[in-house]
């Protein structure tokens, strides 16, 4: 199975992830992480751009794709902005011959999402969080799928995670 997850930074994508992947097991492919060590690497040998584009999410299809091959559940943790990113991991899917199922986070308290960007402090060394003006100025278009959304301004991560564990165990089945 992999499970596709998306959202603006700072709705609880990452803690989401995280929880699910200790619950179900399943491998956590988190792309702040990956294209983290892009920039540390083309930092440190002089190599590469420090932009990283698609860089990130291509490593994270290949990574995926391995993996659910061998029967792996993958948890795929990033914004997933775009339609075209969307249509890539349910191509990895479809290729891995797995099921998927697409998650959206939201945060609908704007006030809420505002503190939680402008007061977290990152999992991921050396990784460089966005301000609120940059989340808000993020291009991110809308779902067109069945994907479930949750909203992190109603729940709490614990029951986020059962929400998102019965929809999971739902499209398994």
């Amino acid at each position: 199975m992999l499970i596709i997850l998306g959202g603006l930074p700072g709705c609880g994508k990452s803690t989401l992830a995280e929880k699910l992947a200790r619950s179900l097991p399943a491998m956590w492919l988190r792309i702040d992480s990956i294209e983290q060590a892009l920039r540390d690497a083309y930092a440190q040998f002089g190599t590469g751009n420090a932009d990283i584009g698609p860089e990130g999410y291509m490593a994270a299809y290949r990574l995926a794709g391995d993996n659910v091959r061998l029967g792996h559940t993958v948890i795929a943790d990033s914004v997933n902005p775009l339609t075209i990113t969307r249509d890539a991991w349910r191509d990895v899917a479809r290729r891995g011959q797995c099921q998927f199922c697409e998650i959206e986070l939201i945060c609908s308290d704007t006030a809420l999402h505002r503190q939680r960007i402008e007061t977290r402090i990152s999992s991921v060394e050396n990784l460089k969080l966005p301000d609120w003006q940059a989340v808000q100025n993020r291009e991110y278009e809308a779902w067109h799928s069945d994907q479930l959304v949750l909203d992190s301004a109603l729940f709490d991560a614990d029951d986020l995670c059962q929400q998102a564990l019965a929809y999971i165990r739902n499209q398994a089945s």
